[in-house]
């Protein structure tokens, strides 16, 4: 099993929401999960307009992932977030701690002029190691 430590440098601001880096001891397997949107059963966009529905859908769907690989929402270390609307960011956030809890592992979010559809409005990567 693998060892994962969050931390921040001495001197490096350390926020409350995220981990500035995550050390990783002992991993065997790394899973790099593409990036996951709100896709309805059909493979089409799913709660077109609704950031918050994609973004639970999008989340529900990178748990699905890494449960799949044989992980848990723990073992992700690195996620990178994709927003076509940076107002988003503030009904994100609460969302997010729904799934990692008060402080998610190391975190890039940026604001994207478009994804795949024009529908999608989140888009969310990550890397797990077990």
């Amino acid at each position: 099993m693998a060892t994962i430590e969050k931390y921040a440098a001495k001197g490096v601001y350390d926020p409350p929401i995220y981990a500035q880096a995550v050390k990783v001891g002992d991993a065997r397997t790394i899973l790099y999960i593409a990036g996951q949107v709100a896709y309805a059963a059909d493979g089409s966009p799913a709660h077109a307009g609704d950031f918050k529905a994609q973004a639970r859908s999008a989340l529900l769907a990178l748990k699905a992932q890494v449960e799949a690989g044989g992980g848990t929402m723990a073992d992700i270390v690195k996620v990178n977030t994709y927003l076509t609307d940076i107002r988003h960011r503030a009904d994100y956030g609460p969302i997010r701690a729904e799934f990692f809890g008060p402080k998610m592992p190391a975190h890039t979010l940026v604001a994207v002029a478009a994804l795949a559809a024009p529908e999608f409005l989140i888009e969310i990567e990550a890397v797990a190691v077990l």
